[in-house]
This record gives structure tokens, C-alpha cells and sequence, in this order.
């Protein structure tokens, strides 16, 4: 398939007038690395009330082009069969009222990574923001990404990064998109380090004339033979420009597999005035669950515990619980309960099954809380 697809570029760049290039096509094709992933999801939510029910098919298709221009320059394009957003395409449709439609292909990124300086990468154009507080490349969700320049270099064991947009599309995807247009400048630096088994980072954000923002974190991990276990934590402070409430979200995690059995959990809480701290729900600096999100909630917390176990080298079985607790207006306790088996039937080719049951009291209607039954499956290939 990775062949196919690199004689497709070329073949494509060629039509496109790259006749003036004297580069044999064998050459071309040697000096592109191309890489991907395909996904089909079905998802279906059905409430008791019988308000907002969904059942959605949704697809995306992205594709990353990586071509080498010289020793110190690769060319970097990515390609979309999405949303506008970068998430999943416009035939995601409910099947139960809407029929099917053809999604349009996008360019997401197209930027010249350099490498000319000693363990140091520039990246400058159009690319994805690389930060704890959004998500640069998702298989299955919404993208954000900006035009500007990103260097990061390695000093002994720590890792330093900076960057500068002028530009981004946080206004249409993600959290926070109200307070955005688009247009403002986006200046981020960051450290990373691994000390032993921790690796620890801390990143400081400025979102022109809206917020500033500093997170910190460390995960480790450790192997004792017949235990296995994994620990992180973050903390994420974010500031609105006019405004005295401070936005905070903490979270603690911890992991433990012993032979094929598994076991997770996680705890996170926000501050009395505002819960906002990452600009996508699957960013580091968010927490959530399934259908519980703790991002933008003040005077909430986050309980998620999991049990699991290895039952063949291809299946895992798992059974999730999550707790949202939210006390900024009223006192409300929202749950979710599922079950989900994932197969993976090849190293490039898998997929997993949910089902299970959401106890909504936040949308109570007449005073009775709102059941939800929730079901998934999700195909993915990657390439």
C-alpha cells in the first residue's frame, strides 16, 4: 500500500507540471516517505427522553508526504479526508435522517523541516501546533495546526522548544473556539528532560490579547519483573487577559499490569473559577473520560477507573467507570459505564467495541435524570 501510494504522489506531481524537473521517477519515488492512517467509526447514543439521539458513520483518511529536498531539508505535506476542523469527514451523517455525502480533501500541513544545525529541527510553514494544550495529529479526532516556525534542540538530556504562530485554526477546532478568531499571534516555549525512568516537561503559552497559560508535568514508568507499574501527573494554569478567575486543572494517573491483567486509575479537579486548560479534549493538558470531560468545568472532578486483561496476544478486555462531579451551580453527578474489547488482528490493522450506560444528571429533565445508552466500533489501518 505505501508503495502505491508513493507512485500515486509522484504520479500526481507529475500531471501537476514537474516535468521540468530531470529527476528520474525512480529517484522521486526513493526520496518520499509516505505514512497514514484510515478509520471507520459507528457511533450510536440513544437517551431515554429520546432527545439527541445519534447514529453517525464516520470516516477519516490522513496522509502525511515526507519528501527529502537535500541533506538538511525534507518537505513535509499532510492531507485530509475530514472535516473542517480536521475531524472526522462530512459523511460522519446520522443514517437514521440524512443521507450519505462526499467528503472534500484538504492540505493541514505544509512546512520545510531543517536539520542543518547540530541536533536542532526548524520547522517553518503551515503545521501542527505541537503543544500539551492541543493535538497536532489525531487519527480519529480534530486537528489544530497554525503557520509559523517551531525549533526544537537537545541540550544534554533536556530537550528546549520554541515557537511562534501568526496564524492558527483554533477559532474552528477544539475547546475555547468562542474566544478566538484565528488571527492571533501565538508565542510557546517548552523544556522536556528524562531523568532515570521520569520524564518531566513544563511549556508557558501566550495567545495574543486573550490568555497566557503554563503547564508542568512528569510520568514514569517501572518494570519489577512480574509487576509493571506507570505514574504521571500534570498541573495546567490558564489566565483569561481582563479577568481575575484563574482556570486550573490538575490530574494524577497510575497504571499496574501484572501478567495479562491490567488495572487504572485516574483522578483529576478544577479550580472554583474556571476549568478551561487545553484547547482540544484529548490534549495532555485536558482529562476525560468517554463521554465525560472535565476541560471547562469549574468546581468539577474526574474519577476514571479501569480493569483489564490480556485474554489472547490480539484481544483486551476492559471495563471502565467514570465518576464527573460538579459543584459550580448545582450539586450534580454524572457516570458511565462500559465495557470494551479490542482486537488487533495485525501490527497495522485493529479496532475495539464499546458498550454500555450514561447516568446524566446534569441534563435532568422534570427532575429525572437522563439514561443514555452509548455504543462504538472503531476500524483502523495505518500505513
Amino acid at each position: 500500500m505505501k508503495k502505491f501510494a508513493k507512485m500515486s504522489l509522484v504520479a500526481a506531481l507529475a500531471v501537476a507540471g514537474t516535468a521540468a524537473s530531470a529527476q528520474p521517477l525512480a529517484e522521486a519515488i526513493k526520496n518520499v516517505d509516505v505514512s497514514g492512517t484510515v478509520v471507520y467509526r459507528y457511533d450510536d447514543r440513544d437517551r431515554d427522553d429520546n432527545a439527541a439521539d445519534t447514529s453517525l458513520n464516520n470516516y477519516k483518511i490522513g496522509l502525511t508526504a515526507k519528501s527529502k529536498v537535500n541533506d538538511d531539508v525534507t518537505a513535509v505535506t499532510r492531507f485530509l479526508v475530514a472535516g473542517a476542523d480536521g475531524g472526522f469527514a462530512a459523511n460522519g451523517l446520522n443514517y437514521t435522517n440524512d443521507g450519505d455525502a462526499n467528503p472534500s480533501v484538504t492540505l493541514n500541513q505544509v512546512y520545510f523541516s531543517y536539520t542543518g544545525i547540530a541536533n536542532t529541527t526548524v520547522n517553518v510553514g503551515k503545521q501542527g501546533l505541537t503543544t500539551p494544550w492541543t493535538v497536532a495529529v489525531d487519527a480519529d479526532s480534530n486537528e489544530q495546526n497554525g503557520t509559523g516556525i517551531l525549533a526544537l534542540t537537545n541540550v544534554g538530556p533536556v530537550t528546549l522548544a520554541g515557537a511562534y504562530f501568526n496564524q492558527h485554526n483554533l477559532d474552528d477546532s477544539g475547546a475555547g473556539t468562542a474566544l478566538l478568531n484565528g488571527d492571533e499571534n501565538i508565542i510557546t516555549v517548552g523544556a522536556m528532560a528524562n531523568i532515570g525512568p521520569v520524564a518531566l516537561d513544563g511549556w508557558y503559552l501566550d495567545m495574543q490579547d486573550t490568555f497566557d497559560s503554563f503547564t508542568i508535568g512528569a510520568a514514569a514508568n517501572f518494570d519489577f519483573d512480574a509487576v509493571k507499574l506507570s505514574l504521571g501527573a500534570r498541573h495546567t494554569d490558564l489566565d483569561l487577559d481582563g479577568s481575575s478567575d484563574d482556570n486550573e486543572l490538575t490530574k494524577v494517573e497510575a497504571g499496574l499490569k501484572a501478567g495479562i491483567f491490567g488495572a487504572n486509575v485516574g483522578y483529576g479537579w478544577t479550580d472554583n473559577d474556571g476549568g478551561l486548560a487545553a484547547l482540544d479534549a484529548d490534549a495532555k493538558s485536558g482529562f476525560q473520560g468517554w463521554t465525560l470531560d472535565l476541560n471547562g468545568k469549574a468546581d468539577a472532578d474526574l474519577l476514571k477507573l479501569n480493569v483489564n486483561a490480556q485474554v489472547l496476544p490480539s484481544l483486551n478486555l476492559a471495563l471502565n467507570y467514570n465518576i464527573l462531579d460538579q459543584d459550580a451551580a448545582e450539586d450534580t453527578k454524572d457516570t458511565e459505564l462500559y465495557l470494551q474489547a479490542t482486537y488487533k488482528m495485525s501490527k497495522n490493522f485493529g479496532g475495539y467495541i464499546r458498550f454500555g450506560q450514561a447516568d446524566l444528571e446534569d441534563e435532568a429533565v422534570d427532575g429525572d435524570d437522563v439514561d443514555r445508552t452509548i455504543g462504538r466500533l472503531q476500524v483502523q489501518y495505518s500505513f
